[in-house]
Formats: structure tokens, C-alpha cells, sequence
């Protein structure tokens, strides 16, 4: 029998060997995209009410953040903030006295994806809250509500039908930004597969296996998706 490279990393893929690499690395890029998509969804939520009910400073400041992130390629920016970043957090330490530290790869890729998506959610969020009548908040106030308690009672669980669709398509841009990692030698799916096409030269194979699996999460969590919206939306009048 004659060995090819392409009939060995499908024996790999179906043994156990470079398949199982694989899995992990699909876990670790969703645990990296689920952490990121958290981190984003706080920093927009904190970001759209800045933007709405924020000085003249904190508006500005918002601006600049939203607009620099938006204009740049993603590339570059998570270059930019994971470099420079550890650059500034050790420079600090180092000028205090304390020794440098190496960042773990899987937060250090929350992080800087998590400040990408933080843009986007701020204007998907602060869309969605524009969208919220204005009667029902002011008949919150009408009830004494606080601007707090309004704001969980009131504004965000109105806002979610109009913010889940974009949300949603957060959420795959995250899954897909991990692939971008791979510059900066995580091990999440598209490394391992680099690794896994580069040590068998079965290019195809592999990352045809990979593009699969990306798919696979996709449709998955569009299934969800669409299901958070039908459950957001009960009631709801639809067009």
C-alpha cells in the first residue's frame, strides 16, 4: 500500500491524532470568542450609555475610541493593542520596581478582542436603546424609578429585541477574529491547523477540516441566535 500525505492526515484526523489537536483547538477558539464577546458586550454597554448620557469629554473620548476601531484593520489593531499593550504594562512594572510578566495567551486574546468587539457593541447597543420608546422610560420616572432601576427594568430588557440581531453577528465576527490570533502563535483552531497541514503537507485536507468546523459553530449559533430573537420578540408585533 502506498502511503500519501493526504491518506495519512485523514488517518490522523479519524485516529485521534491532528483531529483531536484540532477539537482543542476549536474549544480554545470558542473559549477565546466567548470571553471576548462578554468583554465586548460590557465595554458596550458601558460605552453606549456614555455615549447617551455621558459629558461632553466622555462623548468625545467614546468618538475617538469607536471611530479608531471601526477605521483600522482588525489585523493591525489586535497587533497594535497586544504589543503595545504588554509594552505599557511592563514598562509600568519595570519603572515600579517589579518584574516583567508574560501574558497568557488565551487572556491576553480576550483582551485584545474583547476591546475590538467593545466598538461594535457600542454602536449596536446604543442603536438599540435609541430605538426604545421614549414614553415607556418616561413612565418609569413617572413611578420614581431610579435612573439605575429603570435602566434594568425598563431600557435594557426593551432594547434587547432591537440589539440581538447585531449582537448575533458579533458574535460570529468574534468566532472568526480568533483565526486572526494565529499571528501571535496561540494555538487556537487555524494555528493547529497550520501545524497540522505544514508537518503532513496535506494543505487541503486540513483546512478543509477546519473551515468545516467553523462552519459547524456557525450554524450552531445561528440556530441559538434565532432563538433568543423569537423568545425576545414574543409579543412583539412583527411585519
Amino acid at each position: 500500500m502506498i502511503w500519501s500525505p493526504a491518506a495519512g492526515s485523514i488517518a490522523l484526523l479519524t485516529t485521534g491524532g491532528w483531529g483531536s489537536a484540532m477539537l482543542v483547538g476549536l474549544a480554545r477558539s470558542l473559549t477565546i470568542a466567548l470571553g471576548a464577546f462578554g468583554l465586548g458586550l460590557l465595554i458596550g454597554i458601558a460605552g453606549a450609555l456614555g455615549k447617551l448620557s455621558g459629558g461632553a469629554v466622555t462623548r468625545q473620548a467614546l468618538d475617538l475610541y469607536t471611530t479608531i476601531v471601526r477605521s483600522v484593520p482588525e489585523l493591525v489593531l489586535i497587533l497594535i493593542v497586544y504589543f503595545a499593550g504588554a509594552d505599557l504594562i511592563n514598562g509600568v512594572l519595570t519603572a515600579l520596581g517589579q518584574a516583567k510578566i508574560d501574558f497568557n495567551g488565551a487572556i491576553a486574546g480576550i483582551v485584545v478582542l474583547g476591546v475590538v468587539q467593545g466598538a461594535y457593541s457600542t454602536e449596536v447597543i446604543r442603536g438599540a436603546i435609541l430605538s426604545v420608546p421614549r414614553g415607556q422610560i418616561e413612565a418609569a420616572q413617572a413611578y420614581g424609578m431610579s435612573s439605575w432601576l429603570a435602566l434594568r427594568r425598563i431600557t435594557l430588557p426593551a432594547m434587547l429585541p432591537f440589539a440581538l440581531p447585531g449582537l448575533s453577528n458579533l458574535w460570529l465576527i468574534a468566532m472568526k477574529d480568533t483565526a486572526l490570533l494565529a499571528v501571535l502563535g496561540f494555538g487556537e483552531l487555524t494555528q493547529v491547523t497550520r501545524q497540522a497541514a505544514g508537518t503532513t503537507k496535506a494543505y487541503f485536507t486540513f483546512f478543509f477540516a477546519a473551515g468545516c468546523m467553523y462552519l459547524l459553530a456557525t450554524m450552531i449559533s445561528n440556530l441559538l441566535s434565532r432563538r433568543l430573537e423569537a423568545r425576545a420578540t414574543r409579543g412583539m408585533a412583527h411585519v
